[in-house]
């Protein structure tokens, strides 16, 4: 007869088989982790876009925005190219290539140019220095400048007929001024409420928000829901006690569906998250100790239905964060500086279309555009 415990052994394997497949249905009937498909990963479209008519080349790339069609509108600075990058336009000509395209430019997805139209005209007066460009779903163009006396927002139809403006191009009156903006950055808009929302910017220290129909003001606030306050700020001081105002610039502003408001605070590297009424939420600080031009350039809201993530531009460092909305985690990145495809110097503005591509758009010597197509399953 075979020993006590090998009997027992032996007498058990059916019922740690039958064990086996109930742990198993158990298990497989959980809700399933999140995997790494559900992250939004991508890859570049280096043919994107495609060589532009007319011997046109771009400058540096202030704004680019996506619009319901899923058309890419993008403002660029015609004034930013150098001589032997606009030697065609030069009198007498400098050499074949190439002249500056209008300031203002809409693409498809294929990177096919569709419409272009900018620059200065009747009734109007132009910026300075192009900055920030936003297409709402009424069908208007709305586009900024931060050059020193750029303190306005011009209102466009889509073929960039002259409609409004808030403010003028004329100098600041400070960030609690109700009329005229500081070298405003970026711009949101609630189609719901019919509100515009300002990201203002590179003078004031303030997000400001205007009826998008008549302009009338609405509110503003600082850091914190706190009153904004101009006075001169010190450099940048990670060691230091957390700034209570925006730095400048306050760089952009983005709408979630939630009804939360999410501003960047470029130089202070960090997100803010607001109410729609001002109050402060919470905020999210990454690469703290990054000096320079800060950590924080834009941020565009991932198109799944609950907004799962954000990503955020980060031009010091030049890469884009991929960020969970909740609590600010960072669960991915791509980009390195460089000038190859795929890589940034200066990533300034991005957006999303509703496929979950993302499009890029460079300053200073960087002066393109560029597509990154999603890779991963985190659309759901």
């Amino acid at each position: 007869m075979a020993p006590w415990h090998d009997r027992a052994g032996s007498a058990s394997a059916p019922v740690r088989h039958a064990l086996s497949i109930l742990i198993a249905a158990v298990v497989f009937a959980l809700p399933c982790a999140a995997t790494a498909g559900d992250v939004p990963t991508f890859a570049v479209d280096a043919s994107w876009p495609k060589q532009l008519p007319n011997n046109w080349i771009l400058g540096q790339v202030g704004g680019i925005t996506v619009d319901k069609q899923g058309h890419i509108w993008v403002i660029h600075r015609p004034r930013s190219l150098t001589d032997d990058e606009k030697g065609a336009s030069l009198s007498p000509p400098r050499s074949k290539c190439c002249v500056s395209a209008p300031p203002v430019l809409e693409f498809d997805a294929e990177g096919n140019l569709l419409r272009s139209w900018g620059g200065p005209g009747q009734g109007y007066e132009w910026v300075g220095r192009e900055h920030g460009i936003e297409v709402d779903e009424r069908g208007f163009v709305w586009v900024g400048g931060n050059a020193d006396n750029d303190n306005a927002i011009l209102k466009f139809t889509l073929d960039g007929k002259f409609v409004a403006q808030i403010g003028k191009i004329a100098p600041s009156l400070g960030s609690n001024d109700t009329t005229q903006l500081g070298k405003p950055a970026e711009t949101a808009i609630d189609k719901e409420a019919n509100e515009i929302y300002v990201a203002d910017g590179y003078g004031n220290r303030r997000v400001i928000v205007f009826d998008a129909t008549t302009l009338a003001y609405k509110r503003h606030w600082g850091a914190y829901g706190n009153k904004p306050d101009d006075t001169k700020q010190g450099p940048y001081d990670p060691k230091a006690p957390v700034s209570q105002q925006f730095g400048n610039p306050v760089h952009c502003v983005k709408l979630a569906n939630d009804g939360l408001v999410y501003v960047c605070d470029r130089i202070n590297n960090r997100i803010q998250v607001f109410k729609k009424d001002g109050s402060f939420v919470k905020e999210f600080f990454f690469e703290k100790n990054t000096l320079g031009n800060g950590a924080v350039w834009d941020i565009a809201i991932w198109p799944d239905p609950k907004q799962t993530y954000l990503l955020s531009a980060d031009g010091e460092n030049n890469e884009i964060r991929v960020i969970k909305r909740d609590d600010g985690s960072v669960v991915g990145s791509f980009g390195h500086n460089g000038r190859n495809a795929g890589q940034f110097h200066w990533v300034h503005a991005m957006a999303i279309d509703a496929g979950g591509n993302v499009y890029t758009a460079e300053v200073d010597t960087g002066k393109r555009i560029q597509k990154f197509k999603l890779t991963s399953d985190a659309l759901k």
